[in-house]
């Protein structure tokens, strides 16, 4: 199986400084980058600091009600009663 990698400036050029040093493909370096990886626990993947965030305005509406989407139509219903909608 093969798959496409795009890589930045500064990765793609350690992966190739890495293969010449070794004497093989870049191939093989993303190869045995991603067992190494792949084995670790999932903890252990990545560093606090390096997480991704979340994207801007994720929680940001959150009401605090898990259930909403199960009882949207009723929300709905009830706001459209009491004119709060629309």
């Amino acid at each position: 199986m093969s798959f496409t990698v795009e890589l930045d400036e500064q990765t793609a050029a350690v992966v190739q400084e890495l293969a010449a040093t070794e004497k093989r493909s870049a191939s093989e370096v993303i190869h045995d980058a991603l067992t190494v990886y792949a084995c670790q626990p999932k903890q252990q993947r990545l560093p606090s600091t390096r997480r991704r965030q979340l994207p801007i305005g994720v929680g940001k509406y959150r009401s605090g009600q898990p259930d909403i989407a199960q009882h949207a139509r009723e929300i709905l219903r009830q706001d459209v009663q009491e004119g709060k909608w629309p």
